[in-house]
């Protein structure tokens, strides 16, 4: 351990703390004479530092006592680095090719150190921004999620181990009490920390809070989060916690990371694909009207759920008659049986997607933290036709939810608003 107790890190002290872990300093050709130290922090909780020299690289996260983009008015756990680095050591395990390996954690430091993903790597929403296809991000986000949330949920663990793990990750819970409040009550209550486009959106976010049908249907979904115990989710799986090239997919940040309900993560991703789509039009100009771009996001919209549901089912009937608990192969091994399981299974799941998704779009708009995305738009005027848009979209899935029987549909949905 470098430091006996926590403090901050900033450039200098981070170089001393480099050389007191012999772990880090090797991976740094044990010399710090040429290093290079940038802080590159830009979410909403932690310190996040890059240190190249000519011998390696890594990246080092701090969590600290408080929420970042708020201040120390808003305190927050630092053992939120502990859960971090536990959900990066098992999704690297069960899908090393898209999450970046852990080299050290230190939890009186709240501190992880991992491997450095690289440029041309950038972060998923800037490059979505920027209207950048990624031909095998469909592929690789469901194969992450198939994997990641499969293998940790009782369609393949016993009912001891997953209890264990669920009993473990629910050390988790401030952060799990934070996406409560932010993405389950705040928008739908008047709130310090809400805010939106106005006065635009005035009228939509009143709407938002007068509206009983769309509130006891975030209700369920609430009660889902907080009692669901499915499989370790990543907790936050928007476009900022993903780093790509064309060819390259990099899954981060799992620091909200507990054993919720599977369809969080999914809605999360979609979610967030849906507002890019929806922002497009505030990036459009004379050189490119990003429609065919709009297109692209749509197919991968609809790709990766199709790819998801693919690789989940395959997962399942390639483990059926193995450890899983869920599903007794004494009691479900008939191949007609299995097929209405998994029917169900995967309808429950796509219902709960689009709840989740829904919600996470709307706490986006008239919510705390908005995503750039929008923000973007300089034009407010522009910036709030997207926006009205979008959250008309997701009130509608969040209460029609159960009505559409696949993607397919959401897409003409899409489409239609």
């Amino acid at each position: 351990m470098a430091f006996s107790e926590f403090r901050p890190l900033d450039d200098k002290s981070l170089i001393e703390y480099i050389k007191a872990v012999p772990a880090l300093s090797s991976i740094l050709g044990n010399n710090v004479s040429d290093l290079s130290v940038k802080e590159v922090g830009d979410g909403n909780l932690n310190f996040v530092f890059i240190l190249l020299n000519s011998s390696g690289s890594l990246v080092i996260k701090q969590a600290l006592p408080y929420v970042r983009c708020i201040g120390e008015s808003w305190p927050m756990t630092k053992e939120r680095a502990y859960f971090e680095s536990m959900a990066l050591k098992e999704e690297s395990r069960l899908c090393p090719e898209h999450v970046p390996q852990v080299y050290h954690f230190d939890r009186t430091m709240s501190l992880i150190a991992m491997r450095y993903i690289e440029p041309p790597h950038i972060i998923l929403r800037k490059g979505l921004i920027a209207g950048i296809e990624y031909p095998l991000l469909a592929e690789h986000m469901a194969d992450f999620m198939a994997k990641t949330l499969f293998f940790t949920s009782l369609l393949f663990r016993t009912t001891a181990d997953h209890k264990r793990d669920v009993g473990e990750y629910c050390g988790n819970v401030e952060l799990c009490r934070l996406t409560e409040q932010v993405v389950f009550s705040d928008p739908y209550k008047v709130s310090e920390y809400n805010r939106w486009t106005s006065p635009h959106l005035d009228s939509d976010a009143e709407a938002v809070r007068e509206d009983n049908l769309l509130k006891l249907e975030v209700a369920e979904l609430k009660s889902k989060f907080c009692e669901r115990a499915q499989a370790l989710i990543h907790g936050d799986l928007h476009t900022g916690s993903v780093m790509v090239t064309p060819e390259s997919t990099q899954v981060i940040d799992p620091e909200f990371a507990f054993y919720g309900p599977i369809g969080f993560d999914i809605g999360a991703f979609l979610g967030n694909l849906i507002l890019a789509f929806f922002s497009q039009d505030g990036h459009a100009d004379q050189a490119n009207d990003r429609k065919a771009y709009k297109e692209w996001i749509l197919k991968t919209i609809e790709d990766t759920w199709d790819l998801f549901h693919q690789k989940f089912t395959a997962l399942w009937d390639e483990h059926r008659d193995g450890a899983g608990e869920a599903y007794l192969p004494a009691i479900y091994n008939n191949p007609e049986v299995q097929l209405l399981v998994q029917k169900k299974y995967m309808t429950d799941l796509f219902h709960d997607s689009l709840g989740f998704g829904a919600a996470k779009m709307i706490r986006r708009i008239v919510g705390v933290v908005h995503v750039a995305d929008f923000e973007s738009i300089t034009d407010a005027d522009k910036r709030a036709n997207c926006e009205r848009r979008a959250l008309n979209l997701a009130k509608m899935l969040l209460k029609e939810r159960r009505k559409f029987e696949g993607i397919a549909e959401i897409v003409s949905a899409i489409r239609e608003f």
